[in-house]
């Protein structure tokens, strides 16, 4: 095969998005996969019923723009997602679990502190230009302080504290004690929110064929996807860069995309590109996640009034329902070593009790079930972007950036969701390349 101009490194949707817009402007590209799959963190299977089950990303908001464009050209159909359920929110903490708005353990007194907490962090966001968020004259103040510190400064009450950490943990983005004000910020900003994160606008959609399928019908455009290739090197240079696999085979072409997230570009040895850039690829954090997902042959829940969506102080940080029968469920960074520590049979056992706990005791017997440690999974080790107080100012505004003939994209919370943040960032950097030459 003749030589390419264009090496991606990674068949995630980031890469997938890059490579698409690249051969659509002419160029001739090779995408290397380290799995024997593309999609990275989008997967899905499908149970003997024709459900689609969807093992990694799901659901995108009015604010993905990117994501929504792509999905309207692969002609694929956007739905309403988990958001369209009849029922109520639940809430599960050692001492309740509480179905409702508001939890029994929140007071009148704690329902006018989070009025005032939302009000504050209005404030905060309406503060941060989303397209240039390095000169906010807050940056590093903000980012030196956590969320759980700021909220102690607007004087949130202890419950809205408690409150705020469920939610935190349910996301899989860590601590509200150990996330950056700032980026928490500048993510609801860069989302279209002018206040806390808001389910209905950022998980109001979902692709009716399966979010995995955005990925599929990608790969299958494309000329030359090469599968179970991991990468070891990468050499680049003006007039020509060498990709090297674990197997030994080199690539040569004018440029590389690389489109795998921070831990595993961190497994890789790069040269010919700035100390500075790699620094500050180097420097950004993912969340150590996992995903339990569980088919049943009915959404039981409802019976009580529950529409499946949960936050959680245990194991399992949330869950949501995917379609008819089908829950998802997410292992916050804080628990995600309690739970891969177990072997197969009691991870599984505990996760389904904990259901139960919610939603009752039919939660034990399902059809089948599915997990994902993405933490300790060698090409991704991480779910979305996690930025701890200080990350923001260390990553610095390199992040996002390219060094030509180097350019980066990749699954970015930073960007405005995980999904969103892979194709805005691959489609984003297909275009730096074209415009390039």
């Amino acid at each position: 095969m003749s030589r390419p101009d264009v090496v991606v490194v990674g068949a995630g949707l980031a890469g997938l998005s890059a490579a698409r817009d690249l051969e659509a402007g002419g160029a001739h590209v090779t995408v290397l996969e380290a799995r024997p799959r593309v999609g990275g963190r989008v997967e899905q299977v499908e149970l003997d019923d024709g459900r689609r089950v969807q093992l990694g990303g799901e659901v995108v908001g009015n604010a993905h723009t990117s994501y929504l464009g792509l999905v309207a050209e692969l002609g694929l159909t956007l739905t309403a997602s988990y958001v369209a359920e009849p029922g109520e929110v639940t809430r599960q903490v050692p001492e309740a679990v509480d179905v409702g708005e508001w939890p029994s353990w929140c007071t009148e007194a704690d329902r006018a502190s989070a009025e005032k907490v939302e009000a504050a962090l209005a404030t905060v966001v309406r503060g941060i230009d989303p397209d240039d968020p390095w000169s906010s004259p807050d940056l590093e103040r903000l980012d030196r302080t956590s969320v759980g510190d700021w909220m102690r400064e607007v004087d949130a009450s202890p419950a809205v504290m408690r409150l705020a950490e469920m939610f935190q943990l349910s996301m899989s983005d860590g601590s509200i004690e150990r996330t950056s004000m700032f980026a928490h910020a500048r993510q609801l900003r860069a989302g279209g929110s002018t206040g806390s994160y808001d389910y209905e606008q950022w998980e109001n959609l979902r692709v009716a064929e399966g979010s995995a399928s955005v990925a599929l019908t990608m790969a299958a455009g494309l000329r030359d996807v090469r599968l179970s290739t991991p990468v070891d090197r990468i050499s680049v240079g003006a007039t020509g860069s060498v990709v090297t696999t674990t197997a030994g085979e080199t690539l040569r072409a004018d440029a590389v995309v690389l489109a795998v997230p921070a831990g595993p570009a961190r497994d890789l040895d790069i040269d010919g590109v700035s100390e500075e850039r790699l620094r500050s690829l180097r420097r950004q954090r993912h969340a150590w996640a996992a995903k339990f997902v569980v088919a049943y042959d009915r959404s039981f829940w409802r019976d009580r009034g529950q529409n499946g969506l949960a936050e959680s102080e245990g194991v399992l940080g949330s869950t949501w329902p995917q379609q008819e029968g089908v829950l998802s469920a997410l292992v916050p960074p804080e628990r995600y070593a309690a739970f891969a520590a177990a072997d197969t049979e009691t991870r599984t056992r505990e996760a389904l009790a904990q259901v139960a706990g919610l939603y009752g005791a039919e939660a034990t017997s399902p059809q089948q079930t599915w997990t994902r440690l993405w933490g300790t999974d060698p090409w991704t080790q991480g779910y979305v972007t996690q930025w701890r107080p200080g990350d923001v100012t260390e990553v610095g505004p390199l992040h996002g950036t390219h060094e030509p003939p180097f350019y980066v994209c990749g699954s970015d919370q930073w960007v405005a969701g995980y999904m969103e943040g892979a194709v805005r960032t691959g489609r984003a950097a297909a275009a730096a390349a074209l415009g390039g030459g």
